[in-house]
């Protein structure tokens, strides 16, 4: 089959399954900590998740609901982001469901909890890294017609960083060792990242021109 599958979303895709998902992948895990007002903790995997800014460093996700870890962060004000990675898929597939409110998530995950230095929730202790954020804003969605949904979007300022110094090599984190979970859409498919490769950024337009150049050969 050649040719272009075009739809337009509000008119159904007209697949098996909604391709949305599997073509924006893969996606960094929003593996979030958060606590309530009287101290309950919950972690909770969002899909929606990336950073967006690095000086101050802001990162944001998206919540289909207002889910605990929404209610919580309205509460408090804070939340921790953890690196979800291959050793710890298992556990972090575990947080993922719909448990009662009021469940430690962490706890029937079987993961040990680590103290934050700035905020109140804790941090995975086996995560390699985790970054300590202050909420910037709690937002609705809204579609191009101006409808609010009932999705919301979160972003936070990371006013501290973890990182465990195993994944340090010469002062880099080593992103290939801690092997990061990604999301990849459909039904339960992620992927991993064990390998990396090198491609320079073009330091002038000239020098665009000559990889362009070399690409057409």
């Amino acid at each position: 089959m050649t040719g272009q599958h075009f739809y337009e979303p509000r008119n159904g895709h007209g697949l098996p399954h909604c391709p949305l998902n599997a073509i924006v992948a893969p996606r960094p895990i929003g593996w979030v900590t958060t606590i309530s007002s009287d101290g309950r903790i919950n972690l909770a995997p969002y899909s929606h998740f990336n950073i967006f800014n690095d000086e101050p460093p802001i990162l944001i996700f998206g919540s289909g609901r207002e889910k605990d870890s929404v209610r919580n962060i309205r509460q408090t004000g804070e939340f921790v982001w953890n690196l979800a990675t291959l050793q710890l898929a298992k556990q972090m597939n575990i947080t993922s469901a719909d448990f009662p409110n009021g469940t430690d998530e962490m706890e029937m995950a079987g993961l040990e909890a680590a103290p934050s230095r700035l905020v109140r929730p804790p941090r995975v202790a086996a995560s390699p890294a985790a970054f300590e954020c202050k909420v910037i804003e709690i937002a609705p969605m809204k579609d191009a017609a101006g409808r609010v949904l009932p999705s919301f979007v979160v972003q936070g300022e990371v006013v501290g960083i973890h990182i465990d110094r195993a994944y340090l090599r010469e002062g880099l984190f080593d992103t290939a060792a801690a092997q990061p979970l990604a999301r990849c859409g459909y039904r339960g498919e992620y992927a991993a990242v064990t390998s990396l490769f090198q491609m320079f950024r073009p330091a002038t337009p000239a020098d665009a021109v000559a990889m362009a150049a070399g690409a057409a050969r």
